[in-house]
């Protein structure tokens, strides 16, 4: 097992206003409309998002297959439209690994684009294992490409 250091950034350019972005990382309809990769689900009724300092949120994806993977954590930064800052992790961890945590940062390009960073750092698993997870959310972020692009 790594060191809980690691950290990286995934950067995408958006055909949708920042506020769009915003919204679909805040608003529970639009969030389970591209949160989880190819072929998932994320059922309205298993989400929450209490989108403030302190707040929680959580979601439900559910594979093809029917398996389910709880996620959530803890917002940390919320500064409509252009930041979040969040931690991330399997709520029913029993084994003391720490959340990640990730920003979310929306700058906008003009002409209805937005530029989206999206950095994770402290992640505490092997380099497979991250690159899987990088992978996974890079299907995410096409999902949520064709979401605004569609709002």
């Amino acid at each position: 097992m790594a060191a809980p250091d690691r950290e990286y950034t995934i950067t995408v350019v958006l055909d949708a206003p920042r506020e769009t972005v915003f919204r679909a990382w805040t608003d529970p309809e639009s969030f389970t409309q591209w949160f989880g990769p190819r072929g998932f689900t994320t059922p309205l009724p298993t989400t929450s998002l209490d989108v403030r300092p302190g707040g929680a949120w959580s979601a439900v994806l559910v594979s093809p297959d029917g398996a389910k993977a709880p996620l959530g954590g803890v917002y940390h930064e919320v500064a409509a439209p252009e930041r979040l800052v969040f931690t991330t992790g399997d709520p029913g961890n029993t084994e003391g690994a720490p959340a990640s945590v990730a920003a979310v940062t929306l700058d906008d390009l003009g002409d209805g684009r937005t530029e989206m960073r999206f950095h994770q750092a402290g992640y505490n698993t092997d380099e497979a294992h991250a690159e899987a997870a990088k992978a996974g959310w890079l299907q995410f972020f096409d999902r949520l490409a064709e979401h605004v692009a569609a709002s």
